[in-house]
């Protein structure tokens, strides 16, 4: 994942800062508790296609 991609994107939901769980690929957004798949290297960054996390997930640091 690009670092100068990650430094601008933010959660489309609270606009807040994302972190890149490179081994799940994918970017979550520890506020609302929501990860955006990234595929083939694109950020999908559709809240409809985010999974939300359970309560027993661990939000990557």
């Amino acid at each position: 994942m690009d670092k100068k991609l990650l430094d601008i994107l933010v959660c489309p939901l609270c606009k807040g800062p994302l972190v890149y769980d490179k081994s799940a690929a994918e970017l979550i957004c520890k506020a609302d508790r929501l990860a955006f798949p990234i595929r083939d290297q694109i950020p999908v960054m559709l809240i409809d296609e985010a999974r939300e996390l359970s309560a027993d997930e661990e939000v990557v640091a």
